[in-house]
């Protein structure tokens, strides 16, 4: 070989294979080391997925009046839950705090969100393994979820509640049970839950007392004796199957849907799971939507739509596709300080830096959030998480008032899809937005009706 065909040939040593890029070939030598499937926490990793970014919104101009941001008020006050309980949940602003469990989070965390929630009007809601006592003192509230497993599961700490949630799935996850790793099943949590101490806990996949939709109904039935019909009863799914999840748990006498998208965020997961599992929050939200519709259910059933809502932009653009409000977990645990640039040399031990850890299962939390080491825990200072916490919320809400205000709206609430352009042939399609610079819109009706032409057409030819 000659030196020009070595130089010529060394152009190319550092070609990435888009078949073997360089994370599938360590993912691999991961697994044949374990011999299982890699778990982690945080979020999802795959890109290229629709989501509320596809969307922009077209304020006011010539055609429409806008309102002044500092003169005009902008409501943003909620009410969930009107369907069938005597006391609904009212909001200040149209967000809550998504379930997170006391296990996954430390008693720092839980405490400092529930503080925060207090201060914006806003509720939490508890998580896999019950109640956390600091939590509850907190926030005023309180949505009690009722989960497969039971773990940590108290009647009497559910009557204390504002809202009871019974969880079918989760959107990191859909179609799979919780897992807490034995780090994090400490003296505290094993109490709490019943457990063994340092064993890893794997909830189940489903519900024990009840197999299919049928059986939803007598468990939110019986919810309701429980509490006298006062509070509203949830039902939270993964989003997978939409429309028909979402038409059965309305037979069943669901107040309230929390609709969780593949984006959705979680303590611990096979990453598999996380990007290979669900549909798009956006494409769940607008198949719940249909579906709503088509049952002429929109407004007497409220919809709380979740999965990696970042700011009050996507809580905006979620309101004007048709959700009564947003729940956050991943966005929260960030304001709290989850990734912030601290404790750098401990971020080093778990081999990412400050941004890119997603080791939340480990529980090594470097800044004291998804952890139940005592030492660890001790840096999340709650006061001042509490605070962090809290002016993110005050930001999504003047960020929700600011875009209503632009769409000539004084009430978030009052945002509609016609409010917005798609700025993708995939989000148009998905929501039936016009595609930005047209009036081109293509609904999924649209196509069924088009194939059913083509096909009609084609028979009368004799095909």
């Amino acid at each position: 070989m000659t030196e020009s065909d070595e130089r010529h040939e060394g152009l190319f040593t550092l070609r990435e294979s888009p078949v073997w890029p360089r994370h599938v070939i360590e993912e691999i030598q991961l697994k044949s080391q374990l011999g299982r499937y890699h778990i982690q926490g945080f979020s999802m990793h795959r890109r290229g997925v629709p989501t509320l970014d596809d969307l922009t919104f077209v304020p006011c101009t010539l055609s429409r009046v806008p309102l002044e941001g500092y003169r005009e008020k902008c409501q943003t006050r909620t009410v969930l839950g009107t369907r069938f309980a005597e006391n609904p949940v009212v909001l200040d602003r149209p967000i809550t705090i998504a379930g997170m469990s006391y296990g996954a989070l430390s008693a720092n965390a839980k405490t400092a969100l529930g503080r925060a929630a207090k201060r914006a009007g806003i509720s939490t809601t508890t998580g896999d393994g019950g109640m956390c006592g600091e939590e509850r003192e907190e926030v005023d509230l309180m949505v009690y979820q009722v989960l497969p497993s039971r773990y940590g599961f108290n009647p009497d700490h559910m009557k204390l509640a504002q809202a009871v949630e019974v969880v079918v799935g989760q959107g990191a996850k859909p179609g799979t049970g919780g897992l807490l790793l034995g780090a994090k099943v400490s003296e505290t949590i094993a109490e709490q839950r019943t457990l063994p101490v340092g064993v890893d806990q794997r909830s189940p996949v489903r519900h024990p007392d009840f197999i299919g939709p049928d059986d939803l109904q007598l468990k939110i039935e019986e919810i309701r004796e429980a509490t006298d019909w006062k509070v509203p009863v949830y039902v939270k799914m993964g989003a997978s199957r939409t429309a028909d999840d979402v038409k059965l748990a309305v037979k069943a006498g669901a107040d309230v849907l929390v609709i969780d998208g593949m984006e959705g965020g979680t303590g611990a997961s096979p990453d598999v799971l996380l990007d290979h599992t669900g549909i798009p929050t956006l494409s769940a939200l607008s198949e719940a939507m249909r579906a709503l519709d088509d049952m002429k259910a929109i407004g007497e059933v409220q919809v709380v739509i979740s999965g990696g809502i970042k700011n009050g932009v996507d809580a905006a653009k979620a309101l004007a596709l048709g959700a009564d409000a947003v729940s956050i977990g991943t966005a929260a645990l960030i304001a709290l300080n989850c990734n912030a640039p601290l404790y750098e040399e401990d971020y080093a031990k778990l081999g990412v830096q400050p941004g890119f850890c997603h080791h939340c299962h480990t529980s090594r939390c470097p800044v004291g959030i998804t952890t139940q080491d005592p030492e660890l825990m001790k840096r999340l200072q709650v006061d001042e998480a509490a605070d962090r916490v809290f002016n993110f919320l005050q930001s999504m809400t003047m960020e929700m008032q600011m875009m209503a205000r632009a769409c000539g709206k004084n009430d978030v609430h009052d945002l509609e899809a016609e409010d917005m352009r798609a700025l993708s042939l995939e989000a148009s399609l998905i929501t039936g937005i016009p595609l930005a610079g047209t009036d081109f819109t293509l609904r999924p009706e649209d196509i069924a009706a088009a194939v059913a032409a083509r096909i009609s057409g084609a028979n009368g030819q004799g095909h």
